[in-house]
């Protein structure tokens, strides 16, 4: 994924940097959100050194060309699991185990853009979380509430 990403970077004309190269080897490393700070602690054990403004600042650029995304009930960044798919991309975030699965459905996002359009509203973009369980932890918490009955 990192090569792919550095390969977008360069067809957008950014250049690959010590620091978006960084930042993005330890976001396809990680499943789990990440705040700039674990991603900062990450590269310290790494025995590499990043600064929090430089860190935001590739963040909002990974954010912008698709690369990242910011989760909004989490806070933190995840590298894109779709980044060469175009769309509206939703996520599963499952409240048991922290899992999250990216989507895209072209359907919705035609559909929120419609909404949208008949209310006047001007969609530059779509971003939705779901917060749930995972089909794991469900069958998990099924078999624990089966045995309190």
């Amino acid at each position: 994924m990192v090569q792919e990403a550095m390969v977008e970077l360069r067809s957008q004309g950014y250049k690959v940097t010590r620091s978006r190269r960084l930042v993005m080897e330890v976001l396809d490393k990680v499943d789990k959100p990440l705040s700039p700070y674990d991603i900062q602690r990450l590269l310290q054990q790494q025995g590499e050194s990043l600064n929090h403004v430089t860190i935001y600042r590739t963040l909002d650029l990974l954010c912008r060309l698709n690369l990242a995304h910011h989760m909004l009930l989490t806070g933190g960044f995840i590298r894109c699991a779709l980044s060469h798919q175009g769309g509206c991309h939703r996520f599963m975030v499952c409240r048991g185990c922290g899992s999250i699965r990216e989507f895209i459905d072209d359907a919705l996002c035609h559909e929120e853009s419609g909404i949208t359009r008949d209310l006047g509203f001007h969609t530059e973009h779509h971003y939705s979380e779901s917060l749930g369980l995972c089909p794991d932890c469900y069958r998990k918490r099924l078999e624990k509430d089966s045995t309190y009955n």
